[in-house]
């Protein structure tokens, strides 16, 4: 590189290369402001399908379905992610496989429909403001399809794929170690109780105080906007080739045109600055997570595993500056390949050619979800480097998921909500064991034969949702279930008859056949836990009854159920 100010990148573009200093970055805009809203996008859509459905419900008077609410709620998320990234394909497969671990296929057409309606208006809105000429990608690519990347790369790609596992791995346990610590400690637990804003207020200002540009934000970019570190990681040079022979000046104000400078520092060097960006970054993020406000998760963690993928990037084009020779043919590196996950092209007035492995790869793997590869096809438009995307986001799902709960099951594990553990391809000997061994046997039943008056002590000494209807206090034959909000209402309405001295039973309010439930599913004592635990699952069930040739002997809950699972995956010491 000379001293003439233009610049030589060896091993990148033929010739002299006119972007440094002067020429702008082709991914640098004057609106690099898009701040992390997949967050909040999908709780205010949640909570708005919440809300429709029981409208809905009211409206038509149809009694409350689960099942039904589950759907309109998965509706909403995947309008909240296709709305943020104009993405209404992984906004859907994002939404179910956070939410939902069984979908029916007759279900997709709602929430296709409902997330491109979201993602239309979405870039509609931009046309209509003026920014966008018409509807396009976020991040609009022009691929080569020829050749968009050598075999050598693949074998860097699954490199790239374990280490955004093996961080992930440490991150959530990292992540879910320090919020139940949060929740324990006297204070911060006080804090989040009483104050959630003077909590809130003191995690932004340690955060914003780190991450003070004149400090040590000079050292993590932290000039740059969510959008900004996405353009400035995603660059087709090797930053750490264009600054071996020259040192290039920190801009005292934000150089849109070449923003790869806040990534550079005399001293520190670019490996320097991305290392600590991560090691910082990886406790700030676990510490934001801590606040009690809605707000952008994925974005944190796509840039962060851009980072990465930067990083390994930065460090094959050092090691192999003049490129990796595959079929006789030198084909140059480019780090923005590795966040991006692509072979450059020749041209530098396009952005980097590439999809995401490193942030798909990380945020896939923190999440638990494939469809962080779609979200890279659909938000660059192109789906040429469908392959090492993929690659990357499977090899670092198989690496956490076998050894981690996703971010949201650990939150949920720690916050004590009903939770119920998953048990597929875990080898904790879940067949032998039966439901007569952890079902709950004190089981209140209501026989038809009952008196009136035993019904309303039954029903004002205990507090459950619905009771087993038997049909006589002999038998105890299970004939279906009675739902206490409906029973409380049928014995308001019937005062009177008591007054007058007759003996009446609960056979009498049962005539009309409306407080009555059939069951059309119940557990045997010899069922396994494996097949209660997939029919909990695939049925999303919260209680099923125990029968034993037809006498009602006890219930399984997710209590009943969570307690067992970890009765074999962390059995009691022996005595």
């Amino acid at each position: 590189m000379g001293s003439s100010g233009t610049a030589t990148c060896s091993g990148i573009f033929p010739g002299p290369c006119t972007r440094w200093p002067s020429c702008p970055s082709p991914r640098a805009s004057p609106r690099a402001s898009r701040p992390s809203l997949e967050g909040p996008f999908v709780h205010l859509s949640a909570m708005i399908a919440a809300y429709l459905g029981q409208v809905r419900t009211r409206t038509i008077g149809e009694s409350e379905n689960k099942r039904k609410q589950n759907e309109m709620l998965v509706a909403g998320a995947a309008v909240g992610v296709a709305t943020v990234f104009a993405a209404p394909f992984s906004g859907v497969l994002f939404s179910i496989e956070v939410m939902s671990s069984h979908f029916t296929i007759w279900d997709y057409w709602r929430g296709f429909f409902a997330a491109t309606c979201g993602a239309f208006v979405f870039r509609l809105l931009a046309v209509f403001n003026s920014e966008q000429e018409t509807i396009t990608s976020i991040y609009k690519t022009s691929f080569r399809v020829d050749v968009p990347f050598d075999l050598p790369e693949i074998f860097f790609f699954v490199v790239l794929g374990v280490i955004c596992g093996v961080l992930s791995c440490a991150y959530l346990f990292c992540q879910r170690t320090f919020l139940g610590f949060v929740k324990n400690n006297w204070f911060t637990s006080k804090l989040l109780a009483t104050s959630k804003p003077v909590y809130s207020a003191l995690a932004a200002l340690v955060l914003a105080t780190i991450t003070y540009p004149p400090g040590l934000g000079r050292f993590m970019a932290s000039r740059l906007s969510m959008k900004e570190h996405l353009d400035s990681l995603f660059d087709n040079n090797s930053w750490a080739l264009m600054s071996r022979n020259s040192s290039p000046p920190w801009p005292a104000e934000l150089d849109p045109q070449n923003l790869w400078f806040e990534w550079y520092h005399p001293q520190f060097t670019i490996f320097g600055t991305l290392a600590f960006f991560l090691v910082m970054k990886f406790w700030m993020l676990i510490v934001a997570t801590t606040i009690p406000i809605p707000a952008g998760y994925f974005m944190p963690l796509f840039i962060y595993g851009a980072a990465i993928g930067r990083l390994l990037g930065e460090a094959l084009s050092f090691i192999f500056p003049e490129g990796i020779v595959a079929g006789g043919v030198v084909n140059p590196i480019m780090p923005g390949g590795y966040a991006l996950a692509g072979e450059p092209g020749p041209w530098p007035e396009l952005p980097c050619p590439g999809l995401l492995p490193g942030a798909a790869a990380f945020s896939g793997a923190v999440t638990h979800t494939i469809s962080t590869a779609l979200l890279a096809f659909e938000v660059t438009g192109q789906i040429v480097h469908a392959l090492p995307v993929l690659m990357a986001v499977l090899v670092a799902n198989a690496i956490t998921q076998s050894c981690q709960p996703s971010f949201y099951d650990g939150t949920i594990i720690v916050k004590k909500l009903p939770y119920l553990p998953w048990i597929r391809g875990r080898k904790i000997g879940s067949h032998p064991v039966t439901v007569g061994h952890f079902m709950n046997s004190t089981v209140t039943t209501l026989a038809k034969d009952t008196p009136l008056e035993q019904v309303v002590k039954v029903v004002t000494s205990t507090d459950v949702a619905q009771y087993p209807l038997v049909e006589s206090t002999e038998s105890q034959i299970l004939v279906g279930t009675v739902g206490r909000a409906q029973l409380v209402q049928a014995l308001q309405a019937e005062p009177a008859c008591w007054a007058a001295g007759q003996q009446r039973c609960l056979q009498d309010i049962l005539a009309g056949g409306y407080l009555m439930e059939p069951v059309t599913l119940q557990l045997s004592p010899e069922t396994s836990l494996h097949q209660t635990h997939n029919l909990f699952e695939l049925l999303n069930l919260q209680l099923l009854f125990v029968t034993s040739r037809g006498r009602a002997v006890g219930f399984v809950s997710w209590v009943e159920l969570e307690k067992a699972i970890s009765t074999l995956t962390d059995p009691p010491a022996s005595k």
